[in-house]
């Protein structure tokens, strides 16, 4: 029997809860399971640490604090950027999220505050300082392929869909 463990792809079907209020942050429970390469940072550390060497049909429930999950917030994390940034039609608000792209691909963030022709956004993770509690079902391990570990991601079903050869994938395709 194959057990979640380094080099695995994990098919799981879970829910995330905030464990103060009991508020769904996020699920799949009725949907598809979610795939993920188990040891190449597609899930967040402590989620996959709880998760190592269950086995499908095991379930499993417990809570990270945010230093296993998405980490503490970080006051370093916010910039002023001057409104002029922004597309001048654009409306923008505090509690906005939007996306930048960077040399190292898209980057989240919220808009902060805005005063004046300064708007500060904040960079960190919108999870970031959350205690979050999750119950999880595994629904199947398998071994990965080659290209998937080659990649660090799932593939096929549930997974990244390549419009090339796999021998063909690099940066080009988007997928890496």
């Amino acid at each position: 029997m194959s057990v979640i463990e380094n080099g695995k792809v994990a098919f799981v079907t879970y829910t995330g809860t905030f464990p103060d209020s009991g508020d769904v942050f996020d699920t799949n429970v009725g949907g598809q399971p979610l795939p993920f390469l188990v040891g190449y940072r597609n899930m967040i550390e402590g989620f996959e640490q709880e998760m190592m060497g269950a086995a499908a049909g095991e379930s499993r429930s417990f809570t990270l604090t945010p230093d296993r999950a998405y980490g503490h917030r970080d006051d370093s994390a916010f910039q002023d950027i001057p409104r002029d940034q922004f597309p001048a039609d654009m409306e923008i608000e505090p509690g906005m999220v939007m996306a930048a792209y960077s040399d190292q691909g898209p980057v989240q963030f919220a808009i902060d505050s805005i005063e004046g022709d300064t708007v500060r956004v904040d960079f960190n993770h919108q999870m970031a300082g959350k205690t979050l509690h999750f119950e999880v079902e595994v629904n199947s391990v398998r071994d990965a392929s080659p290209e998937e570990l080659s990649h660090g991601h799932v593939h096929g079903p549930g997974g990244v869909e390549h419009q090339q050869k796999a021998d063909d994938c690099g940066d080009s395709c988007g997928c890496c």
